[in-house]
This record gives structure tokens, C-alpha cells and sequence, in this order.
């Protein structure tokens, strides 16, 4: 029986995290005349509306939707269910994740995006999990180092469930 457990992450320690790395990213792209946040559907959405709110920059938003499922091999394959719309070529872009585990995911991302050649991209994480981490690959931003658990709250979910949560939890599974 799935249980929802302590609460990891406080919506006062989520804030608080947010205000604070909005003005590490005010300061790091200042000399940016624009600045465009990717969000990867749907577990950022909570992330991406207080991020924004906290800057005092202004930015331009785009989502990327993503499908993943298995072959016949037992492989995942990642399909775009909403790509880009904003054109990203010669712009800085900054990467919303909700959480880099292994980091096979974000790899493939992170390669897509670079196909339409920004003049910087770098990932800024609400949850960075490196106990998954299964690619060597670079998160210059995080929220928090998470221990290795499963959580929800905060736009991360159980089978839809539990995005509506304030804090992140830790969430046992069945």
C-alpha cells in the first residue's frame, strides 16, 4: 500500500530556495539582453510559475512535453508530445527539471535543445537525485540535493496524484 511519508522539503524551505537562486540567476545572467526558461511537462509547472514570479528579469517561456515508453527491446524511447515553439537559436536558455535522477532523460533533452543551437543552455533542478545518477552530465543549478527516495508534492506525482501537495514528500511505494 502506497503511504505518504515526512515532508522533506517545506513550502517555507521551497521559498525560500527559489527566492535565493533567483537572484543567483538575475546575477549570472545579467548581461543577457533575453533569457528563455524550458519547462518539461507536467511536474515543473509548480516550480516554473513561483521561479518566474520570484525573478526580477524578464523571461520568455516555453514547454517541452515528453512521451516515454518501451519497445519491443525493452528500450525507452522519448517522444516529443509538444516541442518548442520559441525560437531558441544564439539565446540563453535555462532548463527547468523537476527531477534529474539517472540523467538518461535530461541527456536526451539536453541533446534535442542543442540541435537548435542556443547560444548557452544550462539546467537549473528543483530536486537533484546523483545516487541515480547513471550519466555524467552537469546540473549548475539545484534546488536541493534529495536523498534517494521517491517523492510528490509540489507538481511531482504518483500516477497523477499528489501534485497539489505544498511540500515534497517522501512517498512509499507499493
Amino acid at each position: 500500500m502506497s503511504k505518504l511519508g515526512k515532508i522533506l522539503y517545506s513550502e517555507e524551505e521551497i521559498q525560500r530556495r527559489i527566492n535565493h537562486m533567483a537572484r543567483i540567476i538575475e546575477k549570472d545572467y545579467e548581461e543577457e539582453e533575453e533569457l528563455i526558461l524550458l519547462v518539461v511537462l507536467e511536474g515543473a509547472v509548480y516550480f516554473l510559475a513561483d521561479f518566474t514570479r520570484a525573478l526580477q528579469k524578464p523571461v520568455k517561456i516555453d514547454f517541452l512535453s515528453i512521451g516515454v515508453k518501451k519497445d519491443t527491446e525493452k528500450n525507452r524511447i522519448i517522444t516529443y508530445v509538444k516541442d518548442l515553439t520559441l525560437p531558441i537559436e544564439g539565446k540563453s536558455v535555462l532548463l527547468l527539471e523537476d527531477v534529474v535522477g539517472t540523467g538518461l532523460t535530461l541527456a536526451t533533452l539536453l541533446q534535442h535543445i542543442e540541435s537548435f543551437h542556443p547560444k548557452s543552455l544550462k539546467v537549473l533542478a528543483l530536486l537533484d537525485n546523483p545516487a541515480k545518477r547513471l550519466l555524467h552530465l552537469t546540473v549548475h543549478y539545484r534546488l536541493f540535493t534529495m536523498p534517494d527516495t521517491f517523492v510528490v508534492g509540489y507538481g511531482l506525482d504518483h500516477h497523477e496524484d499528489y501534485r497539489h501537495l505544498k511540500d515534497i514528500h517522501e512517498f512509499t511505494l507499493p
